[in-house]
């Protein structure tokens, strides 16, 4: 007959024998979960290695690229905005040397710069939405109407601004005064709205809009600037929205133009002006305005090709 102690023995070599099994078992499993991870970490390293040097020489293909058109930009802008007259606007995310690199590269192309005016963050700013709107409408020159259609800030702005600083495209005509040109300006810039140095003061005929690389959240920002420049391109002979690759994404300025027919069918807009090929494109593009085409130029959602197939002459 069992004993109880003899019982109790037998029931503790059963359970030491399952907590012996667990152990090596527990090991074999480590030991070749933690084999697979590092099976796992040489394979994700390699192709870390992998593309780090496809995008290494990818980046040095696009320096190559920019060091070219640098070097021929000369030859392929000459001339193209010979005579013309361009207001630059730049957005508060605007980066100086893409508006550096623009500006050099329309008066490469022969265009005189009138002037740069930057937009605030109050200007496209929802918040500030009527009181930007009221500083408007107290400096409509006389004689002149707005767009029926132009009731949102962004609009707004760009129909006044447009009509104001812009010479009329049938006519050649300036549409307002020096006087009248000065009160909207400094009106605007006493508001907070605007920010330039010396008044410009002769009246442009094209624009270029620079902005950054997008808006990270929705606060309308985007929505603002695009119906700017699309109100702006309305009163003008030709208008470009020019930006870095952001820009073309999400709910930024150039995917809101390429989005909306009306604006993607006459507002230009380039998504990559932090290189010399974007630069270049964007001076370009204004004088193909004048041919009734706008193009969506770029590496960015929704562009058509990188730059212009043919060159306007």
């Amino acid at each position: 007959m069992i004993s109880l102690r003899q019982h109790a023995i037998s029931i503790a070599a059963i359970f030491l024998a399952l907590a012996i099994g667990v152990v090596l078992g527990s090991q074999t499993v480590a030991a070749d979960l933690l084999s697979g991870l590092r099976a796992d970490k040489d394979d994700l390293g390699s192709q870390v290695e992998a593309l780090s040097a496809e995008n290494a020489q990818l980046t040095s293909r696009l320096d190559a690229t920019d060091g070219f058109i640098a070097g021929a930009s000369g030859r392929i802008l000459a001339g193209t905005l010979a005579d013309r007259r361009v207001l630059v606007f730049t957005t508060p995310d605007a980066d100086p040397a893409d508006v550096d690199g623009v500006r050099k590269a329309l008066e490469t192309a022969g265009a005189s710069v009138t002037g740069r005016i930057a937009l605030t963050d109050a200007f496209v700013d929802s918040g500030e939405g009527d009181r930007l709107r009221s500083a408007l409408t107290n400096v409509v020159p006389a004689g002149a109407q707005l767009r029926t259609g132009a009731v949102d800030q962004g609009s707004m702005a760009g129909d006044l601004l447009g009509l104001t600083l812009f010479t009329d495209p049938a006519t050649n005509n300036s549409r307002a005064t020096p006087q009248e040109q000065a009160l909207l300006l400094e009106t605007l810039r006493g508001g907070g709205f605007l920010a330039y140095g010396d008044t410009p003061t002769d009246p442009a005929q094209m624009a270029v809009v620079v902005t950054g690389d997008g808006i990270a959240d929705d606060s309308g920002q985007g929505a603002t600037i695009a119906r700017f420049t699309g109100a702006l391109r309305a009163r003008t002979a030709a208008t470009v929205l020019a930006g870095r690759p952001g820009a073309a994404e999400g709910n930024a300025p150039i995917a809101h133009v390429r989005a909306q027919a009306p604006l993607a069918t006459t507002v230009t807009t380039v998504d990559n002006i932090d290189r010399e090929t974007g630069r270049v494109t964007t001076a370009l593009a204004l004088p193909e305005q004048l041919n009734g085409v706008a193009g969506r130029y770029g590496t960015g959602p929704s562009a058509t090709s990188l730059t212009l197939v043919a060159m306007p002459r």
